[in-house]
């Protein structure tokens, strides 16, 4: 094995019954977790390393069985410890949403209502053993961009007016996500594998699953902030998420404030995967997660906090800002 594997993983895989195993470690996401493509013979599994004190497996394990035990199709637990933050998993292969998609796009509408039958699923649910998406939450998200955006861009702004027309905005859609319903939070295309055919689906990323509005993942999917998805595909799928839902006349304005609010979080997240952990690729998405934000403002359910952007970051300077980000 590598020097540069995680202590203990040999004496994990011992304990799992997969000793001496061959192991790949895969590239990471956005966090401390790190990931491994186990193989012995024509087996093969997933490990996930989420070490403590900067991760907790305990939220990924409570939400991956209490997806499975509702007939989604999340990675089955074979073994884990969660002191160690080790977790290993069904392998789901390696066909993502993101590249299948890109590669063969005429079948992008099929696996799309795919993924969006899969939230009507979840969606019927009751809500899941999860914490409730609270104002604080959305609050402590949408300030991300006042506290790492703004200052890596010189910009100083009013930030009690930003909190106050978040509020205004947030607390009129806050009644109808009650009792709510399991939102996964990052459901998007590079977290949908495509298992044995388009019509089957394995989902990833769930750890911080919160109970909250049925429009949130929604969103998450068709606002990709590291894919393109036209207006019309959009479009397409909102109305065919509507259409087959108890979705109601103030959805549209829901789905704008969660897009708003949910690009307003990514854009701060990405400057601070760059300001603090030095992963400077994350800019290259602004661009298209800024364009997203702009179109989510111009929705009169957005008005307050559209002020402030006007008053704070004026049009031509976000125009200028929302470009690629100098060398």
């Amino acid at each position: 094995m590598s020097e540069n594997l995680p202590d203990g993983l040999k004496t994990f895989l011992t304990y799992a019954r997969w000793s001496g195993a061959e192991v790949e470690p895969l590239p990471g996401d956005a966090s401390f977790r790190r990931y491994f493509r186990i193989r012995r013979g024509e087996q093969s599994a997933m490990l996930m390393h989420a070490p403590p004190p900067n991760e907790d497996p305990v939220p990924f394990l409570r939400a991956a069985k209490w997806l499975d035990e509702n007939g989604l199709r999340a990675p089955r637990i074979l073994a884990e410890d969660k002191a160690q933050g080790w977790i290993l998993l069904e392998d789901f292969g390696e066909v993502r949403m993101r590249e299948y998609v890109d590669a063969w796009p005429d079948d992008e509408e099929q696996v799309y209502r795919t993924a969006i039958d899969a939230l009507i699923e979840l969606h019927q649910l009751p809500p899941g053993p999860f914490l409730d998406y609270s104002m604080s939450e959305y609050m402590r998200e949408a300030r991300l961009l006042t506290e790492w955006y703004c200052p890596a861009r010189d910009l100083s702004v009013d930030h009690e007016g930003y909190t106050r027309a978040w509020e205004t905005v947030l607390a009129q859609m806050l009644p109808r996500q009650r009792p709510g319903v399991c939102v996964l939070r990052d459901y998007h295309a590079e977290n949908i594998m495509l298992l044995g055919g388009l019509e089957k689906q394995g989902l990833l990323d769930f750890q911080d699953a919160l109970n909250g509005h049925a429009a949130y993942d929604l969103v998450s999917l068709l606002q990709d902030a590291r894919r393109d998805v036209s207006p019309q595909l959009e479009t397409a799928m909102f109305d065919y998420y509507a259409d087959r839902t108890a979705a109601g006349a103030d959805f549209l304005a829901d789905y704008a404030r969660l897009g708003a609010q949910r690009n307003a979080k990514i854009v701060g997240i990405f400057v601070r995967l760059w300001k603090r952990d030095g992963k400077r690729r994350y800019l290259d998405y602004i661009p298209r997660v800024w364009a997203l934000l702009e179109r989510d403002l111009t929705h009169p359910a957005l008005e307050p906090v559209a002020a402030w952007f006007d008053a704070n970051i004026p049009a031509d300077l976000r125009e200028a800002l929302g470009g690629a980000w100098p060398q």
